[in-house]
């Protein structure tokens, strides 16, 4: 063998050897991509971060996520909304930061989204097999009643979508299946004009 032959030799088994490399640490997508979703309103940035599980087939409320039973509202870790400053959520005021998101479907009335104080997962709170729903609502920052409505078409895929409104009051919408909710964030632009006011 030539020297020009063995260098060819030695450069064809290096790639195939990195080729094999990458091959064996490519892994599947996941089955509930990572997604996220942010808005700039008023002067307050929301963020959520949250992993998209799809239907497949599968009846979702009431029974993939059982009724009265509260759901981490997204897949894989926890669901997480962040206010960059002090915000309104359902008449109370909260502090800029980030909150788990949690949801109770209910067969009837109501659902209960939960913005939990402590960022917690939704398992911390399970005891005996089954999630504590009064340790839950002891840790939620806001617990706000919506009632759920007919989504305006099916979703396939989970997902949240966070709208300026009048660029003073945010509205954040989750989706999934046939089922729509949306709750409201009042970013206090007035109160935080009025703060800067008075500091000049």
């Amino acid at each position: 063998m030539n020297k020009k032959s063995f260098f060819m030799l030695l450069a064809f088994s290096l790639c195939l050897a990195f080729s094999t490399q990458s091959f064996a640490q490519l892994q599947a997508p996941a089955p509930s991509p990572a997604a996220s979703v942010s808005a700039n309103v008023g002067f307050t940035k929301i963020s959520i971060d949250y992993s998209a599980p799809a239907v497949k087939g599968r009846k979702v409320f009431g029974e993939l996520e059982k009724y009265g039973v509260t759901w981490r509202a997204g897949a894989n870790g926890p669901t997480f909304i962040e206010f960059s400053t002090p915000v309104s959520v359902g008449g109370k005021n909260l502090a800029a930061g980030k909150y788990s998101l949690f949801i109770t479907p209910m067969e009837t009335g109501d659902w209960t989204i939960h913005l939990n104080a402590k960022g917690k997962s939704v398992f911390e709170y399970m005891k005996d097999g089954k999630i504590d729903e009064a340790a839950v609502l002891a840790d939620d920052a806001v617990t706000i009643k919506t009632a759920p409505i007919p989504a305006p078409e099916n979703f396939e895929r989970l997902a949240y979508f966070v709208s300026a409104e009048d660029n003073k009051v945010a509205s954040v919408t989750f989706m999934w299946a046939d089922v729509m909710l949306t709750f409201y964030v009042d970013t206090q632009v007035d109160q935080k004009m009025e703060q800067f006011k008075s500091i000049f």
